[in-house]
This record gives C-alpha cells, structure tokens and sequence, in this order.
C-alpha cells in the first residue's frame, strides 16, 4: 500500500512546520536539512518520504555533519554524539500515516464516551509510563470504550499544525489482545479524517503491538522521529 503523493506532501508541509523551517523546506532533494535551536532541550532527526532534517544545538550538527543518515536515524548515535551534554531518553519511532482508513465493524454493540473525566478515569488504571506516552486526556478529542459503566480502552488525536490529527490508544492491561484497542483507534481515526486532516501513528521501535495496529488499520510506514533530551543548560 503507497500513500497519495498529494498526502505525501501535506505531510512534509506539516513536519517543515513542526521542525521549524519554512513550508518549502522539503521540497525536491534538498539533502539533510538541518536547524541550529541552541535553546533545544531535544535534540531530534526525522527521516521522511526520503528526506531528512536534524534540528539541535549547533554542536550537535556539527558532530552529526560526519555520520549519514542512516547512521544518524540509530538512538544510540543520538545518545553518542550528546554523551558530554547530558543526552537521555526518548528513542526512536516509526511514522506512520494514511489516506484513507477501512470500517471496523465491532462483533456486538458498543458504547463510546467522548467525555474527558472517562480518560481520565481510564488513565488512572492503566500503567504510568502508558499514560504519559499516549496523554489520552489531554487530546483534543477522545473515544473511550466503555464495559457497561468502566472504561476499557481510548483513543483520540491531538491536531498538529492543522493538518495532522496525531493518534494514540490507550487499553487497559488485562482487555489487550482482544481487538478492542485497535476498533476504538479505528473510530478515532475516521473522527480525524471527518476533520480533513490526515491521520499520523507513531510507535516506538520497540512497541511491535503498536507497530502492527498501525499496519492492521491501514496506515502506512513512511519513515522515523529519533530523539535524545538534553541537559538543561548544557553549552
């Protein structure tokens, strides 16, 4: 499955806005793009659609100018080249968007909230470092799937730069693997669309449940975010 190359293009719109540069940035092969911010708290490498930028401290795209970009995709290059500024965390992730997105149709009939206080309720039974990742309550609109008066599983999307309507899921530990994680970020996703923006998955290299609801849901894999916090105050 390929993505429109008219999608293809809003999407680097909303990304050369996200990163910082201007909307033409990425247009046509332009090599690495990069952006010196010496007051980034992150230091960050995209690759998308064949394209690449770096934004960071100059001392970082200076240390980066001799690794390609493949290299540069790695989190470990990331947390190398930021050992002596206090580089940690974050990781690197797939990107995954789409056109369009096909029904999923439940087995039984369901009960959605669109209530905030049901994420919020959701959230508190669900594992810290789960909820901090997915931040259900604080999308602009979310879907919780509920099992009579509880919540089971959510969804929503936070809007990017008006263009991309950003998901995640968010499921209870003991409902996982029964589906209902991936029908509720179907809804979510189709809310999205009715908005006229393009949906955007993002998982973590390392979240191969995340990385197969993607997939599962029609969504196309279209390159990563690499990403390493600094050091507050570092040179």
């Amino acid at each position: 499955m390929k993505l429109d190359s008219g999608t293809c293009d809003i999407v680097l719109l909303a990304w050369a806005r996200l990163l910082g540069f201007e909307d033409t940035a990425f247009a046509g092969d332009v090599g690495r793009l990069t952006r010196i911010n010496n007051d980034a708290g992150k230091l960050t490498f995209v690759r998308l659609f064949g394209r690449s930028a770096l934004v960071g401290p100059e001392w970082a795209l200076e240390a980066a100018a001799a690794y390609s970009d493949s290299e540069l995709a790695e989190h470990r290059t990331l947390l190398q080249l930021s050992r002596g500024y206090g580089g940690n965390g974050a990781g690197k992730a797939q990107l995954y968007f789409a056109d369009d997105l096909p029904l999923v149709q439940p087995d039984e009939e369901i009960t959605v909230s669109t209530f905030t206080d049901d994420a919020l309720r959701l959230e508190a039974l669900c594992p810290p470092d789960d909820v901090n990742e997915v931040c259900l309550s604080g999308m602009d609109k979310s879907f919780v799937l509920m099992d009579g008066a509880d919540p089971v599983a959510g969804a929503g999307f936070q809007e990017w730069q008006q263009i991309l309507g950003h998901i995640s899921a968010l499921t209870l530990p003991k409902f996982r693997q029964r589906g209902i994680g991936s029908l509720v970020a179907a809804i979510a996703g189709h809310e999205a669309l009715t908005a006229g923006l393009i949906p955007q998955w993002r998982a973590h290299e390392a979240n191969a449940a995340s990385r197969a609801t993607a997939l599962s849901l029609g969504f196309v894999e279209a390159g990563t975010q690499t990403s390493v916090y600094l050091k507050a105050g570092a040179p």
